[in-house]
C-alpha cells in the first residue's frame, strides 16, 4: 500500500473537490514531504533486506535457514515492487495540485493503483502467514518439515500466493467489483460503497463482495499468522523446559527461545496494529452501506473519511516496518531487551537467580 501521509485539506478544499478543472488545491511542500520520506525510508530498508538476504543465502547449507531466507526476500520484493508502483503516482498528484481526472480521464490509472494495492497489501499479509506457518511446521513437526519442506516447494507456495492474490485482484475488471477514487483524490482504492444512482444492483452487490471478500481474506491472513506464532512459542517454551530439566544445553535453548519469542511477538503487534484498523472499518463501511466516496459532498462524514484516511497511514507503514521487524533490527533489539532483563533481574534480586532466557543471550550470525 502506498505511502498517503500527506497533510490533509483545508475544510474548504475536502469539500470542494469536485471544482472545474485547472483549479489547484493546497497541497504545500510539507505535505508532499510525508510520501517521499516513506518512500525513500520504504525503498532503503527493502533493498537492505533483500541485500543481506542474497548474502545470507548464498552461504547457507541448511535446506530450513534457506526457505525462511527466501520467503524474507520474497517478503522485501513484495513491498519493495508495491512502494515503486505507487508512492511516485501520490508524489505527482499532490506536486500537481489537480484532481485525479485531470492525470486520469479515462479512469484506468485508477484501476492500476488499486488493483496494485489490492496485490502488494493482500500478498504481503498472506506471505507472512506462509512465514508463519513455516515456522510452526519447522519447530512442531521438524521431521516432516525436514523429508518435505524443500526450497522448490517454498518458491511454489510464494508463487501460488501472488498469482492468486493477482487473480483476486483482477474480478474488478472483469466487473465484480469497483476501484474508485478515494478521499480526498489522490489515490486509488476498493469501493465499500454500493455506488449511486447511476449503477445497476448486480455491480452494487458486486462491490460489496469484493470489498468485503478483501476484509475477510486480510483478517483471515492475521488470524493464521497470529494462531501459528503463538503455537511456534508454546512449543518452543515446551521444549526450553524440558531441555532445562535435562540439563542439556538449556542456555542456548533460553536463548533460541527468548529471541525467537519476542521477535514473533514483535511481528504480531506490527501486523495487528498496521492492518486490523483498515479492515475493519472497510467491513463496518460495508455493512453501514457507506464509502469514502461520501466525503465529497457529506460534510458530516468527515470524521470518518480523517479515521479511514489514518487505517491507510498505518497500513502504508507495514511495508516499511517489515524488513527491519523480520531482519534488520532483530539483533540490535534483541541484544537490547536481554541487557535490560538482566541488569533489572540484578537490581531486583539479591541472590543469585537460575539462569534467565536472556543471561547467556548472544546474537546469532547471518
Amino acid at each position: 500500500i502506498p505511502s498517503m501521509w500527506a497533510h490533509e485539506r483545508s475544510a474548504e478544499a475536502r469539500g470542494n473537490l469536485t471544482r472545474p478543472p485547472g483549479s489547484s488545491e493546497d497541497c504545500g511542500s510539507v505535505s508532499v514531504a510525508f510520501p517521499i520520506t516513506m518512500l525513500i525510508t520504504g525503498f532503503v530498508g527493502n533493498a537492505l533486506a533483500m541485500l543481506l538476504v542474497s548474502r545470507s543465502y548464498r552461504r547457507r547449507e541448511s535446506k530450513r535457514k534457506k526457505s525462511f531466507l527466501l520467503c524474507i526476500g520474497w517478503l522485501a520484493l513484495t513491498d519493495l515492487v508495491g512502494q515503486l508502483l505507487t508512492s511516485p503516482v501520490v508524489i505527482v498528484v499532490y506536486l500537481s495540485k489537480q484532481r485525479w481526472e485531470q492525470h486520469d480521464p479515462s479512469g484506468r490509472l485508477c484501476t492500476f493503483f488499486g488493483l496494485t494495492m489490492t496485490v502488494f497489501g493482500l500478498s504481503s499479509l498472506f506471505i507472512a502467514s506462509a512465514m508463519a506457518v513455516e515456522r510452526a511446521l519447522a519447530i512442531r513437526a521438524p521431521h516432516w518439515y525436514a523429508s518435505h519442506m524443500k526450497t522448490r516447494a517454498t518458491r511454489a507456495v510464494l508463487f501460488c500466493v501472488w498469482l492468486s492474490v493477482l487473480a483476486f485482484a483482477l474480478l474488478p475488471v472483469l466487473g465484480v467489483g469497483q476501484y474508485t477514487v478515494q478521499w480526498p483524490g489522490t489515490w486509488c482504492f476498493i469501493s465499500t460503497g454500493r455506488g449511486g444512482n447511476g449503477t445497476n444492483s448486480s455491480n452494487n452487490w458486486g462491490n460489496v463482495f469484493f470489498a468485503s471478500t478483501f476484509a475477510f481474506l486480510g483478517l483471515l491472513a492475521l488470524a493464521v499468522t497470529f494462531a501459528c506464532n503463538l503455537a511456534t512459542i508454546k512449543a518452543l517454551v515446551s521444549r526450553c523446559r524440558a531441555k532445562a530439566a535435562a540439563s542439556q544445553s538449556s542456555a542456548q535453548w533460553g536463548r533460541i527461545t527468548t529471541e525467537t519469542a519476542i521477535q514473533l511477538m514483535g511481528i504480531m503487534c506490527v501486523l495487528s496494529v498496521c492492518w486490523s484498523p483498515l479492515l475493519i472499518m472497510m467491513l463496518n463501511m460495508i455493512f453501514s452501506e457507506t464509502s469514502v466516496e461520501h466525503c465529497k459532498t457529506q460534510t458530516e462524514k468527515q470524521k470518518e473519511c480523517n479515521f479511514f484516511l489514518i487505517a491507510v497511514r498505518l497500513a502504508s507503514l507495514n511495508q516499511i516496518l517489515d524488513p527491519w521487524v523480520y531482519l534488520l533490527l532483530r539483533k540490535i533489539l534483541l541484544r537490547k531487551f536481554c541487557q535490560i532483563m538482566k541488569e533489572q533481574s540484578w537490581t531486583y534480586s539479591a541472590v543469585p537467580a537460575s539462569p534467565s532466557l536472556c543471561v547467556s543471550f548472544q546474537p546469532r550470525r547471518t
